[in-house]
């Protein structure tokens, strides 16, 4: 129930009752009306900032998650850049310096990324940059690595046919000689022992008694299998890559013309045909055709002190045996 409401009247010198008028009940109601609605909007606004629903707040975290994933995988891609960088350098600068391979420029490693904007489709969101940034590095980490497996996959190749080199290379002595007694006169100007005058010695002379197996200094092919006036019964080995070898005065050929041989297979013995002063092997090593002092291919089968024991022995003016 309503409070009655009493003012003091002066003129009479007593309290009258307060009347309001059916106009000014209905002002005030439209105004409490609008007012509490008012308060009502204005708190719901204010609430609303505070009051998240449990959809918003799924997604809010989702996003959350979705950002942290966002800055794992970034900190992924940059630690597979670097160690991708790591075998590029090693690539170029160890890998293919060792096969005498080109290396590869970096505008060939990370081309193909200009012209057309192909991340168009990824504008107009609120995180565009960032998803446009992580997916061009993805890219870019993608093309690299693709150049980089057909690089390895070059240098495979180069390290089988640089196997296949080290093994046709002519690397040992042609006959056994530990003690290195056999070397007999070297490569250089000798005393020719048959028509007594100096000539260019194209090879080295190893003395041995006849019959001393005689072995392949490298892989090859037999070109030639055959008697000759100078060099009686000789064979010729072609082990490619520009190295040629000579096998002379054997007693007895055992490699044919055509026969595919290893280092260290039997091809014939040693003997005193054609123009020979003594049962020995002749052997010479040619490259790109001309003959070269055949002292520098024993690495395989000579340390470093027999060497040079070898080397010495080889510069004495000796008469040559061929």
């Amino acid at each position: 129930m309503a409070k009655v409401k009493y003012y003091y009247d002066p003129d009479t010198l007593s309290y009258r009752k307060i009347e309001v008028r059916k106009r000014d009940k209905f002002k005030n109601t439209v105004v409490f009306t609008l007012a509490f609605a008012l308060s009502g909007l204005i708190g719901f606004i204010v609430l609303d900032q505070f009051i998240v629903s449990p959809k918003e707040r799924a997604q809010n975290r989702e996003l959350e998650n979705l950002k942290l994933q966002y800055e794992l995988l970034n900190k992924r891609i940059e630690e597979s850049s670097n160690v991708l960088a790591d075998l590029q350098e090693r690539d170029n600068y160890i890998y293919r310096t060792y096969f005498e391979a080109n290396p590869i420029p970096d505008e060939q490693r990370k081309a193909g990324f200009g012209g057309v904007n192909k991340y168009k489709k990824l504008e107009g969101f609120d995180n565009s940059k960032m998803i446009i940034n992580l997916t061009k590095d993805i890219d870019i980490l993608s093309k690299q690595i693709v150049v980089q497996s057909k690089s390895l996959d070059e240098i495979v190749n180069l390290a089988k046919e640089k196997e296949k080199m080290l093994a046709s290379i002519p690397a040992i002595q042609p006959l056994k000689n530990q003690d290195l007694k056999r070397m007999a006169s070297g490569f250089g100007m000798r005393m020719h022992p048959i028509l007594k005058s100096w000539k260019m010695h194209k090879g080295m002379d190893f003395t041995a008694p006849t019959g001393t197996p005689i072995y392949a200094s490298g892989n090859g092919t037999v070109i030639r299998s055959a008697r000759s006036s100078t060099f009686g019964n000789v064979i010729y080995i072609d082990h490619g890559y520009g190295y040629e070898t000579i096998y002379a005065h054997m007693s007895k050929m055992v490699a044919k013309r055509g026969q595919k041989v290893k280092r260290g297979d039997l091809i014939g013995y040693v003997g005193n045909t054609g123009r020979s002063a003594a049962p020995h092997l002749h052997y010479e090593v040619h490259k790109n055709g001309r003959p070269v002092n055949p002292i520098y291919y024993y690495y395989g089968d000579l340390s470093p002190e027999e060497f040079t024991a070898m080397q010495k022995a080889s510069q004495e003016q000796r008469q040559s045996y061929d």
